[in-house]
């Protein structure tokens, strides 16, 4: 089988952070693994507030050594990080076992929080991690922290930010969530090679069942990337896998609902 892996946040509700991703890599047939950086909960007690427990240093190396020294991978991705020590260990596997597919998924903020997690780490992020990219997938919120273009309000601005993050090293760059701009009707995204623009669009899926969808996009794009797809190839098929997700997509309880990456078996999309 082909391998991936994720390096990412557990999300203890189980629809975001490496639950989101071993799920997808499933529906793409892939064989998963994770390397856990924190362990985000939620409280049922105060309105599902979030608390995030990183995981120690050598508990992360050992992982990481554990996936790719002991197995390899054909991609990767990240997602939530959650310290220096974190970011610092990404980027010495993705480059010391030259990984060429790998994935940034720069998870600044979770679902129901409004502000960055570790503003510190953006710095890092984008200094350490951007350059080895293959592909960042940053929603609007991350872009304008990758990029500094802020109110990132119109296509314009999206493709702005887009121009910087490649400068910065990332060879390829998808923003997320264009539906949340101002008078926009369907869902849409920009990709960027550091050359031409194109939009990908979907139908608006009107849901506020999105948990886990951040992760879920670049999860599926990375599996795309392991097998053999180009990068925009992968991004189109993942776009299409996130949209049957949500459309799909259910209360998990009375604060948040997840996609549904079944979604995808169950209409035959994949071939």
């Amino acid at each position: 089988m082909v391998k991936i892996a994720t390096i990412a946040g557990s999300d203890a509700s189980g629809g975001a952070g490496l639950e989101a991703d071993l799920k997808t890599f499933e529906e793409y047939g892939l064989y998963g693994m994770a390397a856990v950086t924190v362990i985000a909960t939620m409280n049922p007690d105060s309105g599902w507030s979030h608390q995030v427990f990183p995981v120690g240093e050598a508990a992360l190396r050992a992982q990481l050594n554990t996936v790719f020294k002991g197995v390899g991978v054909a991609a990767a991705k990240s997602g939530m990080l959650g310290t220096e020590y974190a970011v610092e260990l990404t980027r010495e596997y993705i480059s010391g076992y030259n990984v060429k597919n790998y994935v940034l998924d720069p998870v600044m903020v979770c679902k129901g929080a409004g502000e960055a997690l570790n503003p510190e780490l953006n710095a890092t992020i984008a200094a350490k991690l951007l350059p080895l990219a293959a592909i960042a997938t940053p929603n609007l919120f991350e872009a304008e922290q990758l990029s500094g273009v802020r109110d990132i309000t119109s296509i314009d601005k999206m493709k702005e930010a887009a121009k910087i993050i490649t400068s910065k090293g990332s060879r390829n760059v998808f923003i997320k969530g264009g539906s949340k701009l101002p008078n926009q009707n369907s869902a849409i995204d920009l990709f960027y090679d550091g050359k031409e623009f194109k939009l990908v669009e979907a139908s608006l899926i009107k849901t506020t069942w999105t948990h886990g969808a951040g992760c879920t996009t670049a999860a599926a794009i990375a599996a795309g990337l392991a097998q053999g797809l180009s990068v925009f190839d992968a991004v189109l098929l993942a776009k299409r896998f996130i949209t049957s997700s949500l459309s799909a997509g259910f209360a998990l309880n009375q604060w948040v609902g997840p996609g549904n990456p079944s979604a995808w078996r169950k209409e035959h999309l994949y071939s």
